[in-house]
């Protein structure tokens, strides 16, 4: 998408306030016990008593209201019985619909008790995050967003999941430009243009580079028992600083 006025603005504004607040307060309810799908009940509730509809539903049928994935879990995992224990590493992302936009964000923290190897991790993808967001503007190419991720992920002693990508987004979930890789590749002359609505999510790990489809057709995960981290925003490409949507 590409925003044409101010009412596109305040829409993507408006959703995306909505989407970061559903996991603000998925954050703050998840407790050790509870299983995946009682805290995804949560976000639905959420998202449905602001007038929202969960984007994975509405998009691809997806079996959850928002993913939630835990340890070697990455990303769409689906929330079910599984219990959630001390220590545990938790991905939450919500993306979700209202009024005809779309936003998409997610938040990687660990349940107590905390390791200082997974609260680094955590804390590295998320300013990684931030680092290339304050970064774009229109006219950057999309392929420096790949080099930063990789030259952030180096710094921290980290390696890049190379089969999750950033996206656009905007009037779907997914759209132009798609696949905008989190590694440097020459061949992508793609530009970033004035008004373009993408997100911004690198998937930082202690070892591993790509990820694997479980047996349940969505779940990604990782091949070995390291751990991976994620942080996303949906931002509003602008000649200055991005105008993030995703912020309570």
């Amino acid at each position: 998408m590409t925003v044409d006025d101010k009412e596109d603005i305040d829409g993507l504004k408006e959703i995306g306030k909505i989407v970061a607040l559903a996991i603000r307060e998925m954050k703050r309810q998840t407790r050790v016990g509870m299983t995946t799908k009682e805290l995804d009940d949560i976000g639905g509730h959420f998202l449905r008593s602001h007038g929202a509809v969960s984007a994975p539903k509405l998009t691809y049928d997806f079996p959850g209201n928002t993913c939630i994935s835990i340890n070697q879990e990455v990303a769409h995992g689906i929330p079910g019985n599984r219990k959630i224990q001390e220590g545990d590493l938790i991905n939450i992302d919500v993306s979700a619909e209202l009024g005809g936009y779309f936003a998409d964000a997610g938040h990687s923290f660990q349940v107590p008790l905390y390791t200082p190897a997974l609260t680094r991790l955590c804390q590295h993808t998320h300013d990684t995050m931030m680092k290339v967001i304050s970064s774009l503007r229109a006219g950057v190419r999309l392929n420096e967003i790949g080099r930063m991720i990789q030259r952030e992920a180096r710094k921290g002693g980290y390696k890049v999941i190379m089969n999750l990508c950033s996206h656009g987004i905007g009037k779907s979930l997914h759209e132009a430009p798609d696949n905008i890789l989190p590694f440097y590749s020459k061949d992508d002359k793609r530009v970033l243009e004035e008004g373009a609505v993408i997100t911004i999510e690198p998937f930082l790990s202690t070892g591993a580079e790509y990820v694997v489809e479980g047996s349940d057709g969505w779940t990604l995960c990782l091949p070995n028992k390291g751990f991976c981290a994620q942080h996303e925003h949906t931002i509003i490409v602008t000649r200055g600083q991005p105008i993030i949507t995703t912020i309570a």
